[in-house]
């Protein structure tokens, strides 16, 4: 006589929906300057996204050769999701945002 194991579904096979709107940490990174901060503040306020100031904070690569920008912005949909990560590439300075 066989008999089957209800298993739950893997975990990557059905990942967590993100309620909208929600704070959303996001880091960005790219090559340090003096200038990447504001350029990447300048981007959210371009794009109307909402971000809490206290959450900004920039950290340097252990040789000095990059930056990270951490910031906790107030996420409405993917689209918005998808549409600020574009904006954030095509400033041209930004390699990765997580």
């Amino acid at each position: 006589m066989q008999t089957t194991q209800n298993t739950p579904a893997c975990p990557l096979d059905n990942p967590p929906k993100i309620e909208f709107p929600c704070d959303y940490p996001i880091k960005v990174m790219g090559p340090a300057a003096p200038d990447f901060k504001a350029c990447i503040l300048d981007v959210l306020v371009e794009s109307e996204t909402t971000f809490l100031h206290e959450t900004i904070a920039v950290v340097d690569s252990k040789n000095g050769r990059y930056q990270s920008v951490r910031v906790t912005i107030q996420a409405l949909s993917e689209s918005h999701l998808s549409s600020l990560h574009q904006c954030l590439k095509d400033t041209g300075r930004v390699q990765l945002v997580l």
